[in-house]
């Protein structure tokens, strides 16, 4: 029978792997860094571009909390590697701003106190914009089964922002918000 001293495993530790150069074109301006292939969006984001508009919120991609737009698309930054955005176009609430003026998605989320403690709001302002892009090409949903949506109602709403949470429970402000954005 072996001693305790053989049967030990020796602790594992992970490979090392260099940092890698990308550029991210972040809000119109392009960024040169130097990251570990293993480093999500989000945390590139946060960590090293100090760009803290994004919300680290579950870091599973459940809540939304840290969604933006890559190339006009919505993604949750939290599930998906810097390294893989190499060259791409990547807006983040603080670039939605026109200006001096808000977006007027963000407006539309000041007027109707669409927030309370405001920590979903970056990720719910980026992902009105997506919402109100898909709803003018036309795309589906679930709620429009298949079918070119005809307008924009609640359920609809509800729908299309069903990756976002809101822990305070400020939907119904939310709704309203996205309504008056889609119809301005």
């Amino acid at each position: 029978m072996p001693d305790d001293e053989q049967t030990q495993l020796a602790p594992m530790t992970a490979p090392y792997v260099p940092p890698q150069p990308l550029t991210l074109r972040i809000n119109g301006s392009d960024h040169q860094l130097q990251v570990e292939p293993r480093v999500s969006l989000l945390d590139a984001l946060r960590e090293t571009l100090h760009l803290t508009g994004t919300k680290k919120g579950c870091d599973r991609g459940q809540c939304g909390a840290c969604t933006v737009l890559v190339d006009g698309q919505r993604i949750n930054s939290c599930l998906t590697l810097a390294v893989m955005h190499d060259g791409r176009e990547i807006t983040t609430v603080e670039g939605l701003a026109q200006g001096d003026a808000p977006h007027p998605v963000q407006q539309a989320f000041m007027d109707h106190d669409s927030f309370q403690c405001g920590y979903c709001t970056p990720g719910q302002v980026c992902s009105t914009v997506a919402l109100l892009r898909e709803i003018a090409e036309g795309q589906a949903s679930a709620v429009t089964a298949g079918e070119r949506p005809q307008g924009l109602s609640d359920d609809e709403i509800r729908e299309r922002m069903s990756g976002n949470l809101c822990r305070c429970g400020a939907y119904q402000n939310i709704v309203a918000a996205i309504r008056s954005a889609a119809s301005a």
